[in-house]
């Protein structure tokens, strides 16, 4: 959601005091109020002054006695922000469910072969910080226990995504984020992208993503973790 404030654009404007003070309809002194030693928007007399310009523009509405409130198209637009922002919210609710449902699962299932096998390779809390990663930031390229690859593409923080290549053929697991390069190469250690890679690849084939942990697990020694 954003609440950049919109100077620039009066309407909206007018819809960013009232998400935020939350009113059916409001005194002209305490708008004033509002906007100038709650919000800190206007001094008192620019505060005056925009009320005056956004009344002249019908973007408030006097009901009485110097009460006002929304026309009917901005108070359409505003129920409109506030089943967007429940849905918003439903969703992160939702989404944070599941992220420590999987987390907890993660944990509490040790006898598990996969589980097993992938925690030799995450340090504390980068389960945690991989299961906030969205399934849909990934586009698994190619996941192939004959040909022993592993390809896939995740979207970070840059406008370019994240490749990972695994080759148990040629013993090597390439990255390029950040904290792969700088922090987890040396140790042989997977990021938040490599595990959660090896989370979805569970869900496709538990199997054959214990047959690649397994693989890397068992001769450790002899790969490399490259950038």
């Amino acid at each position: 959601m954003n609440f950049a404030i919109p100077r620039n654009n009066n309407s909206e404007m007018v819809l960013y005091i009232w998400k935020i003070i939350e009113l059916p309809f409001i005194s002209l002194s305490d708008l004033i109020y509002e906007l100038s030693f709650e919000l800190f928007l206007f001094s008192p007399n620019n505060a005056s002054q925009f009320i005056q310009k956004v009344i002249d523009n019908n973007l408030l509405v006097e009901i009485s006695n110097n009460m006002f409130k929304l026309p009917s198209n901005l108070t359409q637009k505003l129920n409109n922000w506030h089943i967007k922002r429940k849905a918003q919210i439903l969703k992160k609710i939702e989404s944070s469910k599941k992220e420590t449902q999987e987390i907890d699962n993660f944990d509490k299932n040790n006898l598990n072969k996969f589980n097993t096998l992938l925690k030799a390779f995450l340090d504390k809390g980068t389960i945690n910080r991989a299961v906030t990663i969205s399934d849909g930031a990934f586009n698994i390229i190619k996941f192939d226990p004959k040909s022993k690859i592993i390809k896939a593409e995740v979207k970070g923080s840059n406008d370019v995504p994240y490749n990972i290549e695994i080759s148990i053929n040629d013993k090597f697991i390439k990255h390029n984020c950040h904290d792969f390069q700088t922090n987890r190469v040396k140790n042989k250690k997977f990021c938040k992208h490599l595990a959660k890679l090896f989370l979805l690849l569970k869900k496709k084939n538990e199997k054959s993503a214990s047959f690649f942990l397994e693989s890397i697990t068992n001769e450790i020694n002899n790969w490399d973790f490259l950038i």
